[in-house]
């Protein structure tokens, strides 16, 4: 069987550094706002090209935490790519905010940047574009947008670590960005995780104190917070792997070309993508009408593939104000995506192997 991601072949690469870690933070008995946290997250803003990063327990709690911290009014309109992982929705409900639904573009998956226009009204306050699977939104057409309507931006980037759009990283774009750093994504931890960049140091400030039960200072609250911090066994295992960040995406980059150049099946749509460096492949998405059927016969034949995702977010009961709404687009890559394996531990032989079963069916 080949598995989707093989998280223990991921992590043994790095078990004897990680193993050390542990131990000298189960010695030092601090295991919050201690030295690898303060470590990787001056690590991780230099890497993201940015001023400042927050670690945070999670991805939700990273783009929770962004929009709380601009005290937007209740009901304020916030726009979001009708297709992306509920957790983008979920950030914007929680802070009693509207999420406007914009479709995406069939040829990269991301927010259809000309359908944006049309979405803003009075009560729009911010944009947040997703680099969904891993491919870079084009940022610069979405800030000059929210200048041109004096509206925040906050990048949801869990899914694109390390991606280059015009020679800048992904969270350096806009007012602030997200990251989620679950086991699964390019630099994923050993557990939940997540974090915030940003270049505005008054923003920095109230989002720390916000992850801390709103205060600065033990026992002072200066504002509503809720508790979300990055603890230290994380933040070591995050720091180690960033080292190897790049390295890894290098190699995710060549397993997608080769899927791109070399399977040839006219039932198979493949990805298409607008700049090499853009895209750090953390997902390999194909679509095809038969994906129930191509994903059964895969497994049969030991490969293991995931649907990202089922079910869009305004189809979930969840939302069922929401279950209406007509986004015919969204709904098609949600019918039809497939996820091959893809991750820089896999062997050339598994890549062929899943390509030869493909260009079989």
């Amino acid at each position: 069987m080949i598995k989707f991601l093989d998280l223990n072949k991921i992590n043994e690469r790095f078990r004897p550094q990680i193993d050390e870690q542990i131990k000298e933070i189960l010695n030092s008995g601090r295991f919050i706002h201690g030295n690898y946290n303060k470590l990787f997250c001056e690590h991780f803003a230099r890497f993201c090209q940015t001023k400042f990063c927050l670690g945070v327990s999670n991805g939700l709690a990273a783009l929770t935490i962004i929009l709380k911290a601009f005290d937007f009014s209740y009901g304020d309109e916030i726009i979001v790519p009708a297709n992306t992982f509920i957790a983008t929705i979920l950030a914007i409900t929680e802070n009693n905010l509207k999420p406007v639904f914009v479709e995406p573009s069939l040829d990269n998956y991301n927010i259809d940047i000309d359908k944006i226009e049309k979405a803003i009204t009075s009560r729009t306050k911010a944009i947040i574009p997703v680099h969904l699977y891993g491919q870079a939104v084009q940022m610069d057409k979405i800030i000059n947008i929210a200048k041109k309507y004096n509206l925040k931006v906050i990048e949801d980037a869990a899914q694109a670590h390390g991606a280059i759009y015009q020679n800048k990283r992904v969270g350096s774009f806009a007012d602030a960005a997200a990251f989620s750093f679950y086991p699964g994504k390019n630099l994923g931890c050993c557990g939940d995780g997540g974090a915030i960049t940003t270049n505005d140091e008054f923003l920095f400030d109230k989002m720390i104190a916000i992850s801390n039960y709103g205060s600065n200072k033990k026992y002072f609250s200066v504002c509503k917070g809720i508790n979300s911090r990055l603890d230290e066994i994380q933040a070591a295992i995050l720091d180690t792997k960033l080292n190897f960040l790049d390295e890894d995406n290098e190699r995710r980059r060549a397993i997608s070309k080769f899927y791109r150049e070399n399977i040839k099946n006219k039932k198979i749509i493949l990805p298409e993508v607008y700049d090499e460096k853009a895209h750090v492949w953390h997902i390999f998405a194909i679509r095809t009408k038969e994906r129930d059927i191509l994903q059964s016969y895969l497994m049969k034949n030991g490969i293991e593939t995931i649907i990202h995702y089922p079910i869009p977010p305004h189809k979930q009961k969840s939302y069922i104000e929401y279950n209406n709404l007509s986004l015919p687009i969204t709904e098609q890559i949600h019918n039809e995506e497939l996820s091959l394996p893809i991750s820089p531990v896999m062997t050339k032989q598994e890549v062929s192997y899943i390509v030869e079963n493909i260009n079989k069916y």
